[in-house]
This record gives C-alpha cells, structure tokens and sequence, in this order.
C-alpha cells in the first residue's frame, strides 16, 4: 500500500478526524505504519483513544480501498493530499486543514484569487439575483467564485460565475459519488469543465447535517473573503463568517430588509463589525490593497518592446503604469496583455482589476479592455 493510499484509508476511518490523524502521522512517521499496527499496539502508545485504536485497527482496510480507488477511477476524481505540491496553499495554512481533498474538474491557477458566496437556503428572489450577478462580476474581474453548492444563495453562485464564464469551486459535504441537493445535477455536471467540486470526504459518504458545518472551514479558508447574501439568525452561512474571521480573511455583508427572517443574521454580522456592502466595487475597493500585494513582485520590466510611457499620474503603481501602458483607444483582449508583459495571468487580472476601481481603463464584453 502506497502512502496516498493508506492517508486515503486512515481518512475514512469513521471518528478519527484530521486532528487525530496529523497526531498519528508525527508519532509513527506515516499512514502506513499506523495502519499496520495491531489494536493493542496503537492502545499501548496512547496516541489516540482506545476507541479510535480499535476503530483504526478492525476497519476493512483492503476493501474499502478497492472499491474507493475503483470510484475514483470511474467518476475521474484525482486525490491530493496535504503534501502535494498542487494542494491549495490558502487551505494548508488554516487549522485542521484536510488530510485529503477529492477533486472532479480542475482547481484553478488563480486560486489565490477567491472569493466565497454564501447565503440561506431559502434565499428570497432579491437574495438570488444579488449572489448570481455579483458572483458574475466578482469572476469578470478575475476571481474565483466559492461556494457550497446548496439550495439557494449557492447555487446563484455558481451559476452567476458559469454565465460570466468564470471559475467556481464548490465545497461539497458528501462525497463526490452523491448530487447534493439531487436538483442540481446540471450544475455538478457543469462546475468541472469552469473550476472543481471539492470534498474531504471519502467517496460515498452521505450527506449528513453534521457534514455541512465541517465543510464551510473549507470554504472561507480557499478564500480572500467571504460575501454573506441573505442568512437567516442560525444560518450555516453564519458558522462560514466565523470560520473567515478566525482564518483571518474579510466578511463582507450585504444588507437586506429590516423584516425579513433570512436579513436576521447579514444585520446580525454587521453589528458584530462585518463590512456592510452594497455593490461589487465596495468589495473590490477593500479589498483592494491585498490585489496590489498579490501584484507586486511580478511586474513589466522596463523598456519592454511595444509599452507606452507610464501615466504621468502619482496615483498609480509601478506595475499599474506599466500594463496601462499597453492600453490605448483600441480595444485590447486580456490574452493579448498577458502575452505582451510577460508574466501570468494572475498578476494581470489583478491589476487590471485596479486600474478598473480607479477608473483608468473600462472593461468590455468579452474581457476586452480600452482606456
């Protein structure tokens, strides 16, 4: 048994959690050996419980990880563990991180670049259409668009990124055999060929309540900031803001009305000093200085062939001047600039995205750009 497989096995054994396993794996060295210990042995080093020592011991190890490797296969999931260079930095770096992360599609590259949509359920039809059009703008500019995939406030999320032709991830809280809720098989069809659907959880698992609050750290921690659209006073949107806040990343809330059941908890958060927002450019503007952090460090080097001269203006950056530089009267599509300045597509975006907010260039349809 190969290591990812037996990180694959250990994390399906029902009660041991990543705490417990990060716990294993410092003692033992690997998930291999902790599988090959007897019951009595894993007891007598006192790791872990006698409970989970027994539960870890008599799991059906060999048969459970056919059948898992062989789903796998067939519903073309690949398996990263914390390990992997690919595993999404921003999530490494949150506490109780999953040991291993199930993914159908492809995470994008500019993953560092995300932004998470959450809201009710039950999400009235000003809730739905504010998530599915921010969520459009949010993923023109450049961001990847998080979310959970539920009924409501999620599935506008999604959906609002799909029509802008952006990416979206979708957090999910069963394993990826399982369309949950079963009315979005188009949307669980979709999401792979724009982004990834992403689960901790072994394969078949279940879409038990208790899974969803365990999956929404997952969700702010693969994100700059979390906008809550619409959450009634005991949401699950709401455990997601308090997964943002201890992870250290921006609440934005967007206000509803004063009467409404689903506002409770949006005016709840904004009390509690959430970021009360009305438009887009509220959350592009805040969030804005943490854009040029991402920017810098990568920038056009001066005397490239085909710039113009930098904006004589002292209110925009070095790397801001230089790719304005490329941009004139003519309408220039983003592949060409990403071409043209040498550098990835990120760094771009989030410029781009700058000089947006400052009114230096318009945006197109079509991710064209002019001044």
């Amino acid at each position: 048994m190969m290591e990812i497989d037996a990180l694959i096995t250990l994390n399906a054994v029902p009660g041991v959690g990543n705490a417990n396993i990060r716990k294993l794996l410092e003692y033992y060295g690997s998930a291999q050996k902790v599988l090959s210990l007897t019951e009595n042995d894993l007891a007598a080093d006192q790791v872990v419980s006698a409970k989970l020592a027994a539960a870890i011991a008599r799991f059906s190890k060999e048969q459970f990880l056919a059948k898992e490797l062989a789903l796998i296969a067939e519903h073309g999931v690949r398996v990263l563990t914390f390990n992997d260079e690919e595993y999404p930095a921003s999530l490494r770096a949150i506490a109780d991180s999953p040991i291993v992360l199930y993914v159908k599609g492809r995470l994008p590259e500019n993953l560092s670049l995300s932004m998470a949509v959450v809201g009710s359920r039950g999400a009235s039809l000003y809730g739905n259409s504010i998530a599915e059009q921010w969520s459009a703008r949010l993923a023109e500019v450049g961001f990847t668009i998080v979310s959970g995939m539920a009924r409501g406030i999620d599935t506008a999320a999604h959906t609002g990124a799909l029509k802008a032709h952006g990416q979206t991830v979708a957090v999910l809280g069963c394993g990826l055999t399982h369309i949950y809720p079963p009315e979005n098989k188009k949307l669980y069809d979709s999401i792979p060929a724009h982004g990834a659907l992403i689960s901790e959880f072994a394969m078949e698992t279940l879409p038990m309540p208790y899974n969803f609050p365990r999956r929404n750290r997952i969700i702010s921690g693969l994100s700059m900031g979390v906008v809550v659209v619409e959450a009634a006073a005991k949401s699950g949107a709401l455990i997601t803001a308090d997964f943002a806040l201890e992870q250290g990343r921006e609440v934005y809330a967007v206000p509803g009305k004063v009467d409404s059941p689903t506002s409770k908890g949006v005016h709840g958060l904004i009390k509690q000093g959430a970021k009360l927002v009305s438009c887009v450019e509220d959350i592009l503007e805040d969030i804005h200085p943490q854009l040029l952090q991402e920017a810098h460090g990568n920038v056009v080097p001066p005397g490239t062939p085909g710039i113009k001269e930098p904006v004589a203006s002292g209110s925009l950056s070095e790397s801001e001047q230089q790719i304005y530089g490329f941009i004139g009267d003519r309408p220039i599509h983003i592949d060409e600039l990403i071409d043209r300045c040498g550098t990835d597509a990120l760094r771009v975006t989030v410029v781009l995205s700058c000089l947006e907010l400052k009114h230096f260039i318009k945006q197109l349809p079509g991710k064209l750009f002019v001044r």
